[in-house]
């Protein structure tokens, strides 16, 4: 008997988020209230200062109640927008308690694009980032939009780098045994489930800012 033919970036990415939109509300609440129980006492997350989360879309985890637990703590905190122009860029802009935001291209809620308020990568400490697909080597499976790839595409050339901690978010399934990684994929240190921490390098304090 052969073994069947692996899946497919492609079609494992649509059986990834079939898998997470089929989640209820109540399950996606439970996960969003697992995920800060994870993250907010963690260590590296109350000593970042300038974190990067993400609006929830299309079933991904929800990290609402980390970004108004940074908040509270003083920490800055950014959100990405897309750039009217080019449109393939995407920039990191600081949003503040109450600020009106306006839906992009995606439909995804997003600051007004405003260049003061914007960080560059380098600059950020923790940059907690949505995906597909993740495995426990660090690995990242996107939308396929390549907007989180070309924004660190700079950190593929360098072999040692301190900043940023690049940290996925995710519901426990859409995790896979192994993504294979293409040459411009960044590895992430690790990515963080409601249920558990799934750490890619020997120590997470060699990571921390």
């Amino acid at each position: 008997m052969t073994e069947p033919a692996p899946l497919s970036r492609p079609q494992l990415r649509r059986l990834l988020r079939k898998a997470r939109r089929a989640l209820t509300p109540s399950k996606q609440r439970e996960a969003a209230q697992g995920l800060y129980r994870q993250l907010a006492q963690h260590p590296l997350f109350r000593r970042s200062r300038h974190i990067s989360l993400y609006l929830p879309t299309d079933g991904e985890i929800d990290p609402r109640l980390l970004l108004r637990a940074a908040q509270r703590r003083g920490k800055a905190t950014y959100l990405p927008v897309l750039s009217a122009w080019p449109r393939t860029k995407m920039v990191f802009q600081r949003v503040r308690p109450g600020e009106k935001l306006l839906p992009n291209r995606f439909r995804i809620l997003e600051p007004r694009g405003n260049i003061r308020q914007q960080r560059k990568l380098w600059a950020l400490d923790l940059v907690l980032m949505p995906l597909v697909g993740f495995d426990d080597e660090g690995g990242r499976l996107g939308m396929g939009g390549g907007f989180y790839d070309r924004s660190l595409a700079y950190l593929a050339r360098r072999q040692h780098w301190r900043k940023p901690t690049l940290l996925g978010l995710a519901h426990e399934c859409q995790k896979v045994d192994r993504l294979a990684q293409a040459s411009w994929d960044v590895p992430m240190v690790g990515t963080v489930t409601d249920k558990q921490w799934y750490i890619a390098e020997a120590s997470l304090e060699s990571a921390t800012p």
